[in-house]
């Protein structure tokens, strides 16, 4: 094959991965949305609606862990059309009508999918993509994927609640994101990474960034997951709390790229100091800005999901700084148990909180978890040189919705 053909079949394989995991991100988009904000609306117990958000990170955290021996055993292909069969299955559970016991069940059905989905995506991603241009097809990967969350949120906001639409649209586009991979000649690439484990070379190498995976798995599932729970139980219509979805995945754009450069110029630390004090300052405003004032209020959260998305950007990009490329993967591997790890346990704690504390609670979860590590954070800048700009790695924007599963395999390089 020559250079030129071979460079357009990259790129075309590169945009089916795209096209999928973008009308995947519709689907999730449509039910993050979806199943929240009916279980707040139908009298289902207090706690459901929080215990969808556990059970899906908690359903991650196996997704995780299995996901490279099931790809290891079948192959990407076989592993991916699988991982998107749990999708439909977990959307067909909730369309068979509202029962919060099976919904739980059903979220942590998709989780188990999610970061199945991730590995697969970003392993192809990086073996497609040329070296010279590798970065920029992760970056355009995680942008389509955000702003396709994005987009199912808004759509949501166009059907009737009371209905099973939202599950069946899942389970339309779901079922549409097989075709592109189905029908595309894409080359399978090496299996992924077994997932070392190396919580002692992490710390050792960084606390900073540890910590800061840890806290940002937490504080994104909070955000993201209590959002609309919290709308709905202010009587917000369904349509401001899709449009307040809709709006608050462009803050994880916006927010994250000027916090992102400004890390590759001055010491990423104090970068995330700054970073958590936007987080407390918004969550603040969150607690007294009015639902009447909804054009203020969608701004404070954009803000707000934006600066909670920088703290994983960034902790990530300071844990590379100060880790050896021989320990890239282990890295990766402990970063992604230890971020699905907190994913599941403090939105745990904010479901069992949340009937005594009332539908605030979240946000003065995320404010004690800021402080917190911005204590941690100054106590560590006291006692470790800073790393110079010339010796860093790159910022690159990232999402901790779309956790870094595919440096797994970044072990491995494409073929030139």
């Amino acid at each position: 094959m020559t250079g030129e053909a071979q460079r357009a079949s990259s790129l075309f394989s590169i945009t089916a991965i795209v096209v999928s995991m973008t009308l995947v991100a519709i689907g999730n988009g449509v039910m993050l949305a979806y199943v929240p904000y009916v279980l707040s609306q139908t009298g289902a117990p207090s706690w459901t609606p929080g215990a969808t958000v556990t059970t899906m990170a908690f359903g991650g955290l196996i997704g995780c862990v299995i996901a490279g021996p099931i790809i290891s055993r079948v192959g990407h292909a076989r592993a991916f059309s699988c991982s998107l069969a749990l999708v439909i299955i977990a959307a067909f559970l909730v369309a068979l009508g509202v029962n919060p016991l099976l919904w739980v069940l059903a979220r942590g059905i998709y989780g188990i999918s999610g970061n199945g989905n991730f590995i697969i995506a970003q392993s192809w991603l990086n073996h497609a993509s040329d070296n010279r241009w590798r970065g920029k097809a992760m970056s355009f990967f995680y942008m389509a994927y955000v702003l396709g969350l994005g987009v199912g949120a808004w759509i949501f906001g166009r059907m009737p609640a009371d209905s099973n639409l939202a599950p069946l649209v899942t389970i339309f586009v779901t079922t549409v994101a097989l075709l592109p991979i189905g029908l595309t000649r894409l080359p399978n690439p090496p299996p992924p990474a077994r997932v070392n484990l190396d919580f002692a070379m992490a710390w050792r190498n960084s606390p900073v960034a540890l910590v800061g995976v840890l806290a940002s798995g937490g504080l994104s599932m909070v955000v993201q997951g209590f959002t609309p729970i919290y709308a709905a139980t202010n009587n917000v219509s369904q349509t401001d709390v899709a449009l307040l979805m809709f709006v608050m995945q462009f803050g994880l754009i916006f927010v994250q790229y000027p916090l992102g450069t400004l890390s590759d110029r001055i010491d990423r630390r104090i970068v995330l100091i700054f970073t958590c004090l936007l987080i407390t300052g918004a969550a603040v405003a969150a607690l007294f800005v009015s639902f009447s004032a909804f054009v203020l209020l969608m701004i404070v959260f954009a803000l707000w999901a934006g600066a909670v998305e920088s703290v994983y950007s960034i902790a990530n990009a300071h844990a590379n700084d100060r880790t050896d490329p021989e320990d890239f993967v282990p890295l990766a591997s402990t970063l992604l148990v230890a971020w699905s790890t907190s994913a599941t346990l403090v939105p745990l704690g904010v479901t069992a909180l949340t009937p005594v504390f009332g539908p605030q609670t979240f946000i003065y979860a995320v404010i004690g978890v800021a402080m917190l590590y911005i204590a941690f954070v100054a106590a560590r800048l006291r006692r470790r040189e800073t790393v110079p700009p010339q010796a860093r790695e790159n910022f690159e924007i990232r999402s901790a919705q779309v956790p870094n599963a595919g440096a797994l395999v970044e072990g491995e390089k494409a073929p030139e």
